[in-house]
């Protein structure tokens, strides 16, 4: 008798074969077409993302990184501006920040949710001696942190709001999409996103024309008219029409490949775990990017499901107020609860294309934890 294989943490080569075949053809499209940057492509993704998101622009980027700094530039960051933000979500913040020559400010998170949340926020900003320009609200894992409340203190302070989805497209916050509560929201398509290209790929969305416009000279120069730099921060960070090509094919995709997400997630939340709890809990306001454990037993944890034959990866492992950035040292932060989080957070198999066989065995193997 056979054992049963490994079940990996992801799996990009299992994308179904008439996906595959879509893609080869959109691709064949544009290599055909002769036009492989700011193409109709680019221009209808744009379009079709925006209004998918049910925002009034859209405007593409090179990466998810690239559209973190250009939309804090655009909201008006500078060097030396505070820039508030979790210190549990992979630094990306942080870096983009620092591009900036911003200083990041690093507030503690919810022990339920490990989201920001209004009132770690206003903690965080109660002993500064100015008030930050910008707080960027991190969706973590696929779960929309509180941003309306959150947005509520920002405004009584006179502080921007950014919005990082790279892990929530099509996460819903009632009946509208989450990102569109703060003032310019961002996200990346990274080939693991749930909205994922074949390389790298970012945008930004807001209802508001002006700052959309702002991150759009800023892609390409700084450019007002062609080679006419009329913006501070201009730079190259246009999408390839191969990936604007991409990402249109799956695109109408997203939601059905979500709600797989959330049904595996749900079979996950039937196990009854002694040493372990899921993070999150299904639902149309979590887009299920990530299944997260926490537990105070993190490695042997991670040596038992290795010995069930089960994948797992950390998110994430250091906290960016420990972070040894060469360029800065981060201010002084009491976060007990971010520290927590580093130690004992776990991430195990969720991805589409998991069969129900696989599903099951991940989830008999963390009821066994």
């Amino acid at each position: 008798m056979t054992s049963p294989g490994r079940i990996p943490f992801n799996d990009l080569s299992r994308m179904p074969t008439d996906l595959s075949a879509a893609i080869a053809s959109a691709v064949a499209g544009v290599i055909e077409s002769g036009w492989f940057v700011l193409g109709p492509n680019h221009a209808a993704f744009e379009t079709e993302f925006a209004a998918y998101l049910g925002a009034r622009e859209a405007v593409l980027v090179a990466n998810g990184t690239d559209a973190l700094e250009l939309a804090l530039a655009a909201v008006g960051v500078e060097a030396g501006d505070f820039v508030v933000t979790v210190a549990n979500a992979g630094a990306y913040t942080s870096v983009a920040t620092r591009l900036l020559g911003g200083v990041p400010v690093y507030c503690d998170i919810d022990p339920s949710t490990l989201l920001m949340s209004a009132e770690t926020f206003e903690a965080a900003i109660a002993g500064l001696p100015i008030a930050p320009k910008a707080v960027v609200v991190t969706h973590l894992y696929g779960a929309l942190a509180p941003t309306g409340a959150i947005a509520a203190v920002a405004a009584r302070h006179g502080i921007r709001v950014v919005e990082d989805c790279a892990q929530s497209i099509g996460a819903r916050a009632g009946e509208r999409m989450g990102g569109l509560a703060g003032d310019i929201a961002t996200t990346s398509f990274y080939p693991t996103k749930n909205l994922g290209a074949l390389g790298d790929g970012g945008a930004v969305f807001t209802d508001d024309s002006s700052l959309a416009e702002a991150v759009r000279q800023m892609r390409q120069y700084g450019w007002t008219a062609k080679y006419r730099i009329g913006r501070a921060h201009g730079r190259n960070s246009r999408m390839d029409e191969l990936q604007a090509a991409i990402l249109r094919v799956k695109l109408p995709l997203l939601d059905a490949a979500n709600e797989r997400r959330r049904a595996i997630h749900t079979v996950y939340e039937s196990a009854a775990p002694i040493g372990a709890r899921l993070v999150n809990s299904s639902s149309p306001a979590f887009t299920a990017h990530l299944a997260v454990l926490t537990t105070e037993h993190r490695a042997t944890a991670r040596e038992a499901l290795d010995a069930a034959g089960i994948g797992t990866d950390v998110h994430y492992p250091i906290a960016d107020h420990r972070q040894a950035f060469p360029d800065f040292t981060p201010l002084p932060a009491e976060l007990p609860v971010t520290d927590w989080a580093t130690e004992s957070v776990l991430s195990i198999p969720l991805f589409p294309e998991l069969t129900d066989d696989e599903v099951a065995r991940v989830r008999d193997a963390i009821d066994g934890l």
